[in-house]
């Protein structure tokens, strides 16, 4: 008569207790031996067919040194003051500085511009952009390790391609570090360069009004002391225009108690007292002009628009230089560490890990197989248990 594996009648070894002995473990092995070893044998099959199938896939790898920012003084001072002040420092956002550039790694404009640049709708066979961007974005992989460096991984089944894409990541990101302002010191050289673009155009605004009043009424002669007045008056203008530039835009970084900009504040008090007894003097000293000493008088007016812009465009170059120095010693540059190589070797399908996959699940089919197949038996010699079952299917097959 065949043993079952439930059927055990030794009543005072381990199995009475409800656990498996060795022997038990290899009467089962022993019985089930051809499905142990065929049904594995077929999965394992089946596995290395199917890593064959797999199209292969390579990855590259770039790494990035992001800018390495200073300690704003505000952190510096938090940090010095322990752990309360550290987290209200951590509450007010003061992050890890790399999820700034893995943002802009993963952002829209950048996968646009590739997407473009190498035709992955065609590539990744896709008429959607936003289709495309995601099939990228599954592709790519970008993190921060802890030393500091920002890693960039694309997969691809053309491994030039691979390479291509990961070192794509690291020129878009140069690119968009060139166009936004994204240091303190380049906020700053963006605001000057707006200004001083702003003050180049009504520059060459005034000095066009300036020649067309000369050809319409030709050169006028201005004393030389009016001259110096127009001069100095235009000269306090721009410092004032100036001035009340620097003073807004250190605003935007700086306490009101900040030193310097208490310094700055005063100098446009003085430029402002300054000019306005300057123009007051000259009002009082007014007399009745005749039309040509009008006509002086609006070229003088001119005069003074151009020279006040001119000494304003000046004033804004020096601060403008100021900035981009400032930005130059910011040391946000990013740099690429290791730029991608051509892989030599596939990344996936790795055919170890799914013939070992096939193998294991195929075992563990065996093994449920084999434990259904004593449960049946156990369970047809019981007339007990033959007679619930029967009763169970009666009552299931009935409406």
């Amino acid at each position: 008569m065949e043993e079952t594996f439930y059927n055990s009648s030794a009543s005072d070894g381990p199995s009475a207790h409800g656990e498996l002995n060795l022997f038990e473990c290899l009467i089962f092995f022993a019985k089930y031996k051809k499905s142990v070893a065929l049904i594995p044998a077929i999965f394992a099959i089946a596995a290395v067919a199917l890593s064959f199938a797999l199209p292969p896939a390579f990855k590259a790898n770039t790494k990035i040194l992001p800018p390495q920012q200073a300690q704003s003084g505000a952190a510096a001072l938090l940090a010095q003051l322990g752990g309360v002040a550290g987290a209200a420092a951590g509450a007010a956002g003061i992050k890890n500085p790399n999820d700034l550039y893995i943002g802009m790694l993963k952002s829209r404009n950048v996968a646009d511009n590739l997407i473009r640049r190498f035709d992955l709708k065609a590539v990744y066979d896709e008429t959607l952009t936003e289709k495309t961007r995601k099939e990228l974005e599954a592709k790519t992989s970008i993190s921060s390790g802890k030393d500091g460096l920002i890693s960039i991984d694309v997969e691809d089944v053309d491994p030039k391609r691979a390479t291509a894409l990961a070192n794509g990541y690291a020129e878009e990101l140069l690119r968009l570090t060139k166009v936004l302002a994204v240091t303190e010191a380049a906020q700053r050289r963006v605001f000057f360069e707006t200004q001083l673009n702003n003050s180049k155009n009504n520059l060459a605004n005034a000095e066009a009004s300036l020649k067309r009043a000369l050809n319409a009424g030709g050169v006028i002669s201005v004393d030389s002391e009016s001259r110096g007045v127009v001069e100095v008056i235009a000269r306090l203008r721009a410092q004032i225009a100036a001035k009340e530039i620097q003073v807004r835009a250190m605003g935007a970084f700086v306490t009101g108690n900040n030193q310097d900009l208490k310094r700055a504040s005063e100098e446009l008090s003085s430029a402002r007292t300054e000019l306005a007894r300057l123009e007051n003097g000259r009002h009082g000293t007014d007399v009745t002009a005749t039309d040509n000493d009008k006509v002086g008088l609006d070229s003088m007016k001119l005069l003074r628009d151009v020279k006040y812009h001119q000494m304003l465009y000046e004033l804004l170059s020096k601060q403008y230089e100021v900035a981009r120095l400032d930005e130059a010693k910011d040391s946000s540059i990013v740099q690429v560490l290791d730029p991608a190589q051509v892989p030599e070797r596939k990344f996936k399908p790795k055919r170890g890990l799914i013939l070992a996959g096939g193998l294991f699940l195929g075992f563990v089919l065996s093994i449920l197989r084999g434990i259904i197949l004593e449960m049946r038996a156990g369970i047809a010699s019981d007339p007990v248990r033959a007679e619930q079952i029967s009763r169970l299917r009666f009552y299931l097959k009935r409406r």
